[in-house]
C-alpha cells in the first residue's frame, strides 16, 4: 500500500469504507495503544514520600537495627490501573463504528479492569463476552448477545437500567465512563437528563466519544445529543484511525485536569 493509500485510510470515515477497507480497518484498530495514567489506590505502602508516617514500617525497621530509625519511612498510596465502564450504542447510525469500536477496546484495555454494555432500545451486558481474549470470539458473543442491534436509541432507559441493575459495576469515583455514542436518541430529554447526571455524579470523568465530530461546524443540537453537552466533560472524535491513535494522548490530557 502506498503512502498516500495508508493516509487516506488513516483519515477516512469508517462509515464511508468498502467491505475490504472496512475489514482491514477492523484488524488495524486491534494495535492501536490506549495507556492510560495509573490513579492512586486505597491500600498503601512503605516509601520515602506520603502525607503520613507508615509507623508499623518504622517498627520493623528499629527491630532491624536494634532500636534506631534510620529514617522515616511515610505511608504512600499504590498505583492501580484506571479503572473504564464502556457504554456503545448499537442503534442503526451506529452501526459502522460499533463494531470497530468495540474491537479497538477490547484489545486496548485486556490490562485494566473494565466493564462494557451496549445499549440500543435496551441495555445488553457484554462483560461476559469482554473477558475472552481473543478479540473475534468477542465479537461473535457480542453480536449473539445483543437483541436490538441496528434498531433505536433510548439511552435514558439504558442508563436507568444500568443504574438499577448494574451500579456496582465499576460505577465509582475512580472509574472513568466512555460513552460512545451519535446523541440521536429517541427518549424523553427529561428522563435522559437525570441519568446522565447520576452517572457524572458517580464516576471520575464522563467522556462522550462522538462521531459525528467528523463534520465540520458539528454542534449537538438533538435534544440527547445538548443533554449529553451539558453534562460530558468532554466530546472528543473517534470516527477514523487517525483519531483513534490520538485518543490516548486526548485521555491522558483530560486525567490531569
Amino acid at each position: 500500500m502506498s503512502a498516500s493509500a495508508r493516509t487516506r485510510l488513516h483519515q477516512a470515515d469508517f462509515a464511508s469504507l468498502s467491505a475490504s477497507e472496512y475489514r482491514l480497518i477492523e484488524q488495524l484498530v486491534r494495535d492501536v495503544p490506549l495507556p492510560l495514567p495509573p490513579v492512586p489506590g486505597r491500600r498503601t505502602r512503605a516509601g520515602l514520600r506520603g502525607a503520613q508516617p507508615h509507623w508499623a514500617a518504622a517498627l520493623r525497621q528499629a527491630l532491624r537495627h536494634q532500636g534506631e530509625l534510620l529514617w522515616l519511612p511515610r505511608r504512600a498510596r499504590v498505583s492501580q490501573p484506571l479503572p473504564l465502564l464502556v457504554l456503545v450504542d448499537i442503534s442503526g447510525s451506529m452501526e459502522r463504528y460499533a463494531r470497530l469500536l468495540l474491537a479497538f477496546l477490547h484489545a486496548a484495555t485486556r490490562d485494566r479492569p473494565r466493564a462494557a454494555y451496549a445499549f440500543g432500545t435496551a441495555l445488553t451486558d457484554l462483560r461476559t463476552a469482554f473477558r475472552h481474549s481473543d478479540t473475534d470470539r468477542m465479537l461473535a458473543d457480542t453480536s449473539a448477545a445483543i437483541a436490538d442491534f441496528a434498531g433505536g436509541t433510548r439511552l435514558g432507559a439504558s442508563l436507568a437500567q444500568l443504574r438499577t441493575q448494574h451500579a456496582r459495576q465499576l460505577v465509582g469515583r475512580r472509574t472513568v465512563v466512555l460513552l460512545i455514542t451519535d446523541g440521536l436518541d429517541t427518549g424523553e430529554p427529561d428522563a435522559l437528563d437525570t441519568e446522565v447526571q447520576w452517572l457524572q455524579r458517580h464516576c471520575r470523568r464522563l467522556l462522550w466519544l462522538n462521531p459525528l465530530l467528523r463534520y465540520d461546524g458539528y454542534a449537538p443540537l438533538a435534544r440527547g445529543a445538548a443533554v449529553l453537552h451539558r453534562h460530558a466533560d468532554a466530546m472528543l472524535p473517534v470516527h477514523n484511525l487517525s483519531h483513534l491513535e490520538d485518543l490516548a494522548d486526548a485521555l491522558a490530557r483530560l486525567m490531569k485536569t
